[in-house]
């Protein structure tokens, strides 16, 4: 197969079934257990066929049967009372011990995959930012929805069914070898050929899961992207395309579906063929025996009906096959997603208390990849706690790499930055993170109510505590117009509001945290003159006592900083107050003048 590319999901390279016998480790006495009452329902499931052949017995040998003997029973009713007894007996435990092991089983199955679902979800928590940048969303949806599901499917009755199997090959053979080896050497010639054709049709059949597996990711990207990006996608008339692109995806799933299924479908007739073969051969040898004589009746019915028994589950086999092979190769999308280790990891201090704010960089340097070129070429600036400090420069320039250096989303490749001395690598996430309130250009709104993503930073915030930042924000007044108020549903990422109100609520989201630290990366960029001043205000409102770091493309926002740092490639070219800046002559003035009306960059 060839190499995948980096951006697909990786895949476990230690053996799938191995891996899950250790992932399952807290559940293993629950495995026992209903492996117990799996064998215990095979064991009641053969007995019925060793009860046929007593019953021929005390019809052919009357008071000489194997049951008047050991009972101690002349007269043939009696005996057959007596088998008909332990015969009820027997069908009574083997539905009890079917419905417990079936019902362990299925109950485990849920509890592993919505583990393996957690714990996944979980990992993918821990990720840096940079691991999702080179993958897809609908390929992650894929391992944790669809590859879980697969797995919970064939643990479902899988091992129910495989441990039955095995368990009836056991104890048929028993019989076979305590009645007859001749005939157990007949009747079990087949095995070797089905257990040999079973390892050969796994080798083949796992590539062709994996293949469906990939398929089903590429289908996800298609259908995630679709979804999310639908008002693009009727702005320039491209559902056809979009219908054709999703078409092509499930074909390519569909014919990997095909492929498969034409190959695992072969080993049931296969099968077939080799139970056929067994069943043959003990009718005729053991029929031969029964005529000679040298066999009982009783015991070559019971034969017949045992070889049927050994051999027919067999038939089952090759689904259960399948199932396994579809759960092994989602194991390997699991696994290799869980042995996925975070490049970015939390310190062990937490900010000293109150947290002051202070900011720094120092000569840092950053590269999104080792062999891209620069972003930031040994930035160095300072923010003292409680001032207001702007950053602006042209596209490209670094200034929104600054904010996601600050908040550790990713790591600078060299320099320090430290918050109120502190080097942010030694702090926790939940200390440094939880210091800050960052509003980002990209807005993103929760599917919930107004509360719920406010809060979602503050979780125990009061009604009033609410009201207050969103009147500091300015959204207080179109959020009580709502029908239902703050328990008005915003749709998903906020597609009821407008630009200016998602705006506005991501604010009141920061502001509500009440953070040391208040970041705001282009939070005007796209929004209307009323709500640029809007922000302003409460931008004024909120600073006061606090650092606040904003990266502007609007120098009209940003006029009154304490102090604005100009970028340009990845270092600060020009710092100053606004009127020193436009005195200076240089890359802001000329920026201001191009916003102003009064110029263009030259």
């Amino acid at each position: 197969m060839p190499d995948a590319p980096a951006s697909a999901i990786p895949l476990s390279t230690t053996p799938p079934l191995r891996e899950l016998w250790g992932y399952a480790r807290p559940h293993r006495r629950r495995v026992i257990f209903a492996g117990s009452f799996s064998l215990a329902n095979k064991l009641c499931d053969v007995a019925p066929e060793l009860l046929i052949g007593a019953a021929v017995d005390v019809v052919a040998k009357g008071s000489d049967s194997f049951v008047g003997g050991l009972f101690g029973v002349e007269d043939k009713f009696k005996q057959l009372t007596i088998l008909v007894i332990i015969t009820v007996l027997i069908w009574f435990a083997e539905s009890a011990t079917e419905y417990v092991a079936i019902v362990i089983w299925r109950n485990l199955a849920q509890t592993v995959e919505h583990e393996a679902r957690m714990d996944a979800y979980a990992h993918v928590q821990t990720l840096e930012m940079s691991y999702f940048e080179d993958r897809t969303s609908g390929g992650l949806m894929t391992v944790l929805n669809d590859d879980v599901n697969q797995l919970e499917r064939f643990l479902d009755l899988g091992p129910h069914k495989l441990i039955i199997t095995a368990a009836n090959v056991v104890f048929v053979g028993l019989v076979f070898l305590v009645v007859s080896p001749l005939l157990a050497l007949l009747a079990f010639l087949p095995i070797p050929i089905i257990v040999a054709g079973s390892l050969w049709y796994q080798t083949r059949l796992e590539p062709r899961y994996a293949k469906v597996r990939a398929s089903a990711g590429e289908i996800s990207d298609t259908l995630t992207n679709g979804i999310g990006g639908m008002a693009t996608i009727k702005a320039f008339s491209g559902e056809d395309r979009e219908v054709k692109r999703v078409d092509g995806d499930s074909q390519a799933y569909r014919e990997a579906n095909r492929e498969a299924i034409q190959f695992s479908t072969a080993f049931n007739p296969l099968i077939r063929m080799a139970v056929l073969a067994g069943f043959t051969m003990t009718l005729l040898m053991g029929g031969r025996a029964a005529l000679r004589g040298d066999l009982a009746i009783g015991v070559f019915s019971m034969l017949v009906y045992m070889t049927q028994r050994l051999l027919w589950p067999l038939t089952a086999l090759g689904e259960t096959l399948d199932l396994y092979q579809r759960a092994m190769a989602s194991c390997r999308r699991i696994f290799g997603l869980l042995a996925v280790q975070p490049k970015i990891l939390p310190g062990t201090q937490d900010l000293a208390l109150p947290v002051k704010g202070a900011v720094r960089f120092d000569n840092v340097r950053f590269a999104y990849s080792a062999s891209g070129n620069e972003v930031l070429k040994g930035l160095s600036l300072d923010v003292p706690a409680g001032e207001t400090h702007a950053i602006v420069g042209a596209t490209g320039s670094g200034k929104s790499t600054v904010v996601k250096l600050l908040l550790r989303l990713y790591e600078p490749t060299a320099g320090h930055i430290t918050l109120d001395g502190q080097p942010i690598g030694d702090l926790t996430f939940s200390s440094l993170r939880g210091a800050t309130g960052f509003v980002a250009q990209d807005v993103f709104l929760f599917h919930g109510t107004v509360r719920e993503n406010l809060t979602y930073g503050r979780p125990g915030a009061t009604d009033d505590e609410v009201r207050r930042a969103t009147t500091l924000a300015e959204a207080a007044e179109f959020v009580d117009a709502m029908p239902d108020g703050y328990d008005s549903v915003v749709g998903e990422r906020g597609q009821k509001l407008s630009g200016g109100q998602r705006q506005r609520l991501t604010l009141a989201r920061a502001i509500l945290r009440d953070p040391a630290v208040l970041v705001l990366d282009e939070a005007t960029s796209a929004v209307d003159n009323e709500t640029e001043a809007a922000i302003q205000r409460s931008l004024a409102k909120v600073s006061a006592g606090r650092t606040a770091i904003v990266i502007a493309h609007r120098l009209s926002t940003v006029r009154h900083a304490h102090r604005i740092h100009v970028m340009e490639a990845g270092q600060v070219t020009e710092a100053g107050t606004h009127e020193e800046l436009v005195d200076l002559g240089g890359l802001y003035a000329a920026l201001w003048r191009v916003q102003t009306g009064e110029g263009t960059i030259s």
